[in-house]
């Protein structure tokens, strides 16, 4: 796992630009992080009020289990878990790890352990491309987080509160209790909709596998129309091949909204980012979502570009899964976002997975792996299980005159 590890700090997929000095650049990074179960310490379930519009935060949030005995609840909810069938009702849900996460629990999570994780996330994040843009990041996908609350406390650390960060995030149904979100620049970025792609899977008895929505943000990246997909899909938990359906179908889900917003904005940019629990070359992103790793094969039928293909190829892995080098975590655009000058509108500059030393492991069982915050129920003062990956956009930029 080592060797494939080393070659993430020198491989980078960019693209040749023949730059005249006298044109001015400007930069934009769009990037995501894996927090590796960032929690609050205090146990939490989830309150689904059916009363309020679905894409009010508040329709499904996060409360303090002690507070649940305040809130009207209209039944003891033993149906299926899903947005639309909670319409009307007010029910709780409880979450299998809420209680992996506090003092008393096994893990000793404690305020020390939260304020640490809080400031080695932000860290991690406030580096993304700032060697290429020198600033903080524009907008940030972010992957297991419990709820709102803890993305509030991570945009308050001192590595990011220098700039005015807004948060798009919905509760899912994922059976750990985890869920994606996005935070962005205020000053960079506008949203102008956002919604979740519920993604509702069965497994081969029938039941329902509950895992992470899609979240899907438009807004105005610098004035630019830019669209982002956030997404944790199904794990291989039960092996690669029998879980490789449900990857699929989130595939599918995840292509019939990018092709919506193709459809309905074709000037719109689309990033598509997350871990996809699969590789550039598996079926669910080859086959189902149909990403190429090569422009020559962009078409109508294959519109989309995974820029973390040709990484894979050199042996690049963002991760080590049952000692296996796997590059999970990737970025893949649409095809308008693709050009080898630079030009007045955004287009990739370059897309890399972010592995500094202090990332990964110089020791013990997991040495040449990301450096990960646990070791079973053991803090370790480490990041993350996974590498963070990032792509920087770039344009003409002419300066406002005075």
């Amino acid at each position: 796992m080592k060797k494939y590890l080393s070659l993430i700090l020198l491989a980078a997929f960019s693209f040749g630009f023949a730059q005249n000095k006298s044109v001015q650049v400007k930069r934009a990074t769009v990037g995501f992080l894996n927090v590796e179960n960032l929690w609050d310490t205090i146990p939490s379930a989830d309150y689904i009020d059916g009363t309020l519009p679905k894409n009010n935060p508040k329709f499904h949030r996060s409360i303090p289990v002690d507070s649940i005995k305040y809130l009207p609840v209209t039944e003891d909810y033993k149906g299926q878990w899903s947005d639309d069938l909670l319409i009307g009702k007010k029910v709780v849900r409880y979450q299998n790890l809420s209680d992996d996460f506090t003092p008393k629990s096994a893990k000793n999570y404690n305020t020390k352990v939260y304020k640490t994780k809080l400031a080695n996330e932000s860290k991690v994040i406030s580096e993304l491309g700032a060697q290429y843009t020198k600033t903080l990041p524009a907008i940030v996908g972010l992957i297991e987080v419990e709820n709102r609350q803890v993305i509030e406390d991570l945009i308050k650390q001192p590595a990011l509160n220098k700039f005015e960060w807004g948060i798009v995030h919905y509760n899912s149904y994922d059976a750990r209790g985890i869920d994606v979100g996005i935070i962005y620049q205020k000053k960079r970025f506008t949203v102008t909709d956002s919604y979740k792609k519920e993604l509702v899977i069965f497994d081969d008895e029938g039941k329902r596998s509950y895992t992470r929505d899609i979240l899907v943000v438009k807004g105005l990246l610098d004035g630019e129309k830019i669209a982002v997909f956030m997404n944790h899909w199904p794990s291989r938990s039960g092996g690669e091949a029998k879980s490789q359906p449900r990857r699929n179908y989130a595939a599918n889900a995840l292509k019939e909204e990018m092709d919506k917003v193709r459809a309905e904005s074709p000037e719109t940019i689309l990033i598509s980012m997350g871990d996809y629990n699969d590789d550039p070359v598996s079926p669910s992103l080859k086959n189902y979502l149909k990403a190429v790793g090569d422009k020559k094969e962009l078409s109508e039928e294959y519109p989309y570009y995974n820029l973390m293909y040709k990484m894979f190829k050199q042996g690049v892995a963002s991760l080590g899964y049952r000692d296996a080098p796997n590059l999970f975590d990737q970025i893949i655009v649409s095809k308008n976002a693709l050009s080898d000058s630079l030009q007045k509108n955004y287009t990739v500059f370059k897309a890399e997975v972010y592995a500094p030393t202090y990332l990964i492991s110089t020791e013990g069982q997991y040495k040449g792996y990301p450096f990960r915050s646990w070791a079973g129920d053991t803090f370790t003062g480490g990041y993350s299980d996974h590498f963070p990956s990032f792509v920087v956009l770039q344009k003409e930029y002419t300066p406002a005159s005075k």
